[in-house]
């Protein structure tokens, strides 16, 4: 393939198409158009125009009709326009330009070569109009170099010319030879019945293929048959995994899950560390995790299986299908931005956290139910009897549920001899839109069927469990004495008989086929576990009380006293849950989560096995809903407790918005309560999670409200502390001079309470220095530094340490001698140590500061390429982590940085056509407007001035 050349290039025709939002908007399409048309492409737009001969309707048509590309500026209120939501009469030119795009699609059977979806930097995927949501878009400024080589038809990477086949000999198999490295336990097992799943078979196996795609998602209801698709097609792999050098599979419902429950993967994620050779699993945030593990995954080509991930998924409403657990998110993210092997992921919900890469990395399947000649086949296969009418009849009166038909045909062949027509004796369900109603009518039946028999007791046992149930689980149940309506027939069943049961369920297909490595050990389908644990929970709450009461005792007395290891841990998990199951809250509280996960002050399960979103998972349990209110039967004091941690876990795990519910339901606890001290912690805890989120005002609210209630409390340390959180929020509102007096006023109370140590140290003495910095004062906050590196003792945090190391590296990067002197090796050190104390501090909230300010650092002494680096990693902190105001602030440093860039072009004396500084121009504009809107939005004044001095130079 010859790459095109200047003289080759036929200058491409472009008719942009936008909706009118403001003025604003209209100025920055006008400058996309014109630097297009500067840059060799003919573009056209509305603007160009006062009013053509033909009129708008035609002149419109006309330009879509003889342009090469169409650019369709996304926005929320094209987006509005397109779908017919707007108010009469307004945006008629969109409306009319996208039933035009919409015609020219369907002309073109439905191929689209020329309409190209560009995106602002405030605009979202989600206001793509859909016949284009399947096509490459583009963020702009960002991905104006892709859009260009696009429209000039100038790839980045060219095609080779193909060559001839080789000849190879057949390689020899080593006797040593062990083929791929498997880890398949974790996954449930299915009939290796499939029917009706050719194309979704065809379509991985298209994508195993396809080093374009890096993740499949097969998206359906319960029962659909997901899992079973997944299993089939490992199945047909053969035993080398057509080339995987590693497979891993993980099922969610085995670690123990529910949909609706809070679950972690911190179990996954640690597991699979292990399994991919880390090191240290404990190690790092759930981020670092999620992004190392990530690593090592790519380091080989590598299947990676993860079934059932809805329980990690918020439900509907509100963020539906966002994954809630941080580490499993960096994960996926970063496996689907790269990856040589595939993921197969199987859900109930859409991944909202891949969306972006939906169409082009990611492929997501909606598995549809089973096609009625499909049905009607697997119909057959189970020993039903009937026409081939009669069968697709019953697999359409079923919805095609692959669950549903399972239990059907086994019901119908055991019971009425295979009989099609007597499917009509199952009833049907008053409620048929919840989830799984086709399976939950033939479970109806079958109730009518065992009643009385050993059978129904066993599903009914099932429903207790959130996991496999293991033997010994299982026999604590069954031990004397009866629990009442529930193991009445099971306490004297002989072994023999217990066994023939559990043989008659797994031939009904009700419980899973047994794995090879523990046939004791029993499981079934989530949704038949949900099924009759809650028909168990409402029918008969005594008995459900008493089985988890008996599980809660069974899971406590034989987990070790103190585990060492995450996984030695989830027995103790798994009593937590249950014991509060039971209505046990104070007991599960007292006697597992304090003293054996948390174990005191200790906090074990949270610093030394990171395992933040487990203890969260387990917190959850003491709460009717979370994290609002804790529920009854605890004292006062356990529930602030449980309030404090949740919102301390969720603040850790980037969850802001719930911590902040959590942490003020603690505070109003500790209100009625008139606990003062901690009702001031509390209130300072939320000015400050405001502040990361990006809400200042209501920041400085809480800010006030902490220095009223630590003076009630006359605590002296937290009326200090409660003074700093005032004077930081004082000081990010812009308020220097009222900062400033509040902490002075701070430090004389600092000097009062510990006249050994006259100055703020530690977080408080950071926040001061922060301040100073912003004035210039320079000198003394390296005086101060100094200070603190003195007084350093052995038991000081890891944070303290890394702050006291920013606020030095950042006081030398301040020295006018900077570029003359040895201080800038030294302040280099500094910001170096400050960044990775604050890595191995897993502290998320503070890691951008440190960034921020090296990033600073690298860009006034020229290393434009180590900012840039530093400046997207703090931004995708900041993004994943919603803190606003160090989003602002990665908006100043991307602008300060492409200043800089167009001076060195200029100071280089470099071809400045070639290099096109109006680019960058256009960029900074963007980045500075950007920033300016988010600070007024956010009353993040501190940084009024600097967005001043930008748009001074961009004069």
């Amino acid at each position: 393939m010859t790459r095109p050349t200047r003289d080759t290039m036929t200058a491409p025709s472009v008719f942009i198409s936008y909706s009118h939002d403001s003025p604003e908007h209209d100025a920055r399409v006008l400058e996309l158009s014109n630097r297009l048309r500067a840059e060799g492409i003919d573009a056209t737009i509305d603007q160009y125009e006062s009013s053509p001969a033909e009129g708008w309707p035609k002149w419109m048509d006309r330009r879509i009709e003889k342009s090469d590309f169409v650019l369709v500026v996304c926005t929320e209120t094209y987006h509005r326009r397109v779908m017919g939501e707007e108010e009469k009469g307004r945006g008629l030119g969109a409306k009319w330009e996208s039933t035009l795009t919409y015609q020219h699609i369907y002309d073109n059977d439905s191929l689209n070569m020329r309409f190209i979806p560009v995106l602002f930097a405030d605009s979202k995927t989600e206001h793509i109009p859909t016949p284009l949501k399947g096509a490459t878009y583009y963020h702009l400024p960002d991905q104006y170099e892709k859009l260009y080589r696009r429209l000039t038809n100038q790839p980045e990477t060219i095609k080779p010319e193909l060559g001839k086949l080789k000849s190879l000999p057949p390689r020899e198999r080593k006797p040593d030879y062990l083929g791929a490295k498997v880890s398949l336990a974790k996954l449930p097992s299915t009939s290796p019945d499939l029917f009706g799943r050719k194309k979704e078979l065809k379509a991985l196996d298209d994508a195993w293929d396809n080093p374009n795609i890096n993740v499949v998602s097969l998206v359906a209801w319960g029962g659909v048959g997901k899992t079973a698709l997944v299993n089939k097609w490992l199945a047909g792999l053969g035993e080398e995994y057509c080339g995987a050098e590693r497979v891993f599979g993980w099922s969610f419902y085995s670690q123990g899950a529910a949909e609706g429950r809070q679950v972690s993967a911190d179990q996954l994620i640690a597991a699979a560390l292990t399994w991919f050779g880390d090191p240290n699993p404990a190690a790092g945030s759930p981020w670092d995790k999620g992004e190392r593990l990530a690593e090592l995954i790519k380091q080989q080509r590598t299947l990676l299986i993860f079934d059932g991930l809805e329980p990690l998924q918020n439900p509907p409403p509100v963020e539906t299908g966002k994954i809630k657990d941080p580490g499993l998110t960096s994960l996926l993210r970063e496996l689907a931005r790269q990856n040589p092997g595939l993921v197969v992921i199987s859900t109930r919900l859409s991944v909202d956290d891949l969306k972006d890469c939906r169409g082009s990395t990611v492929l997501e399947i909606d598995l549809e139910n089973l096609s009625p000649e499909a049905g009607a086949a697997y119909l057959e296969h189970l020993g039903v009897d009937g026409t081939e009418q009669e069968r697709q009849d019953a697999a359409r009166d079923f919805g095609g549920h692959a669950l549903a038909l399972t239990l059907m045909g086994g019901y119908l062949k055991v019971v009425h001899g295979g009989d099609i027509r007597k499917r009509r004796e199952i009833p049907h369900l008053t409620d048929d839109q919840k989830q799984g109603a086709h399976a939950r009518r033939v479970l109806g039946s079958y109730e009518g069927w065992l009643a009385g028999k050993p059978e129904l007791d066993i599903l009914r046992l099932m429903g207790l469990f959130d996991r496999p149930a293991e033997k010994g689980a299982l026999d604590a149940l069954r031990k004397e004495p009866a629990i009442a309506g529930l193991t009445d027939a099971l306490q004297k069943l002989k072994d023999a008989d217990w066994q023939f049961a559990v043989a008659n369920l797994r031939d009904l297909r009700l419980l899973a086929a047994p794995e090879a490595e523990d046939p004791e050990t029993l499981d079934c389908h989530p949704l038949l576990r949900e099924h009759f644990g809650e028909k168990l929970k409402t029918e008969n709450e005594k008995a459900w009380r008493e089985g988890n009461n008996r599980l809660y005792e069974y899971y406590k007395t034989t987990a070790k006293p103190y585990p060492d290891t995450l996984q030695e841990m989830a027995p103790l998990f798994a009593a937590v849950l249950h014991g509060c199951q039971a209505r046990r809250h104070q007991e599960a509280y007292d006697e597992v989560y304090r003293k054996r996960i948390r174990r005191g002050e200790e906090e074990f399960a949270f610093r030394k096995l990171g395992a933040i979103g487990s203890e969260l998972a387990i917190i959850s349990a003491f709460f009717d809903p979370p994290w609002l209110k804790v529920v009854g039967g605890l004292r006062e004091q356990s529930k602030a407790y449980l309030l404090t941690s949740a919102g301390f876990d969720l603040r850790a795990l980037g969850r802001l918005t719930e911590a902040a519910q959590a942490i003020q339901a603690g505070q109003e606890n500790n209100i009625v309560r008139k606990d003062w001290m901690n009702a001031a912690i509390q209130a300072s805890n939320l000015s400050e999670l405001y502040l990361s989120i990006g809400d200042a005002t209501r920041a400085l609210a809480y800010a006030e409200q902490s220095v009223e209630l630590a003076d009630r409390s006359d605590d002296a340390f937290w009326r200090m502390c409660s003074h700093i959180t005032l004077a930081d929020a004082l000081h990010q509102a812009g308020q220097l001079v009222e900062a400033e007096a509040a902490f002075r006023e701070a430090e004389e109370m600092q000097k009062k309470n510990q006249p050994e140590l006259p100055l703020l140290y530690s977080v408080q003495g950071f926040r001061y220095c922060d301040l100073l910095l912003s004035q210039g004062k320079a000198q003394e906050v390296a005086r101060h530094s100094e200070k603190m590196f003195e007084w350093r003792q052995s038991g000081d945090s890891l944070l303290a340490i890394a702050l006291d190391n920013l606020s030095l590296g950042r006081a030398l990067s301040q020295t006018s001698e900077v570029l003359e002197t040895s201080e800038v090796s030294q302040a280099i050190t500094y910001l170096n140590r400050a960044v990775d104390g604050l890595r191995q501090a897993g502290q998320q909230t503070e890691l951008p500061r440190g960034l921020l300010a090296r990033a600073e650092y690298y860009r006034v002494t020229g290393a434009l390429e180590k900012c840039q680096r530093d400046l997207d990693e703090a931004f995708g902190v900041a993004s994943r982590g919603g803190m606003g105001l160090y989003l602002a602030d990665c908006h100043l440093g991307f602008a300060r940085l492409k200043v800089s860039k167009l001076a060195s072009l200029k100071v280089e004396g470099a071809n400045l056509q070639t290099l096109q500084p109006a680019n960058l121009q256009t960029e900074i504009r963007e980045h500075v407007r950007i920033a300016k809107k988010m600070i007024d939005e956010m009353g993040y004044h501190r940084r009024d001035g600097e967005v001043e001095e930008l748009e001074e130079q961009l004069k």
